[in-house]
């Protein structure tokens, strides 16, 4: 579906996000030490320049608007979700397989429910 303006940017930095999820989960898989250490030294990096501040728009423009329209539970899991990958992205500053693999779980399934369900719900709102 093509995305509203408004939601067009944070729909693109999705592409980043699953890549990041890929890259966390292969790693956190593959035992190897070095490439946990080197994967989580980029999830920081990327969730410092990258995600917190899509997280910021979504939690002041995005979530309040689904509250708005009766939207409550999925602004709260979006929340919920947000403030889970701040834990983990914490925990990777040192770096750790299965923190790794739960970041990179949740960053996926977190990127496919906005994508399919909370983006789908916002879009009528915006055109």
């Amino acid at each position: 579906m093509k995305r509203h303006e408004k939601l067009l940017q944070l729909s693109r930095d999705h592409y980043s996000a699953l890549k990041l999820a890929r890259d966390a989960k292969q790693a956190a898989a593959s035992g190897d030490n070095t490439a946990i250490a080197t994967v989580a030294t980029a999830a920081t990096a990327a969730f410092a320049a990258e995600l917190e501040p899509h997280f910021r728009i979504e939690e002041d423009t995005l979530l309040p608007l689904l509250s708005r329209i009766g939207q409550e539970q999925m602004a709260h899991r979006a929340a919920a979700d947000h403030a889970e990958l701040r834990r983990l992205a914490t925990l990777l500053q040192t770096p750790d397989a299965a923190a790794l693999a739960a970041f990179g779980e949740l960053l996926a399934l977190h990127v496919r429910f906005e994508e399919r369900e909370m983006f789908e719900a916002l879009q009528p709102l915006l055109e």
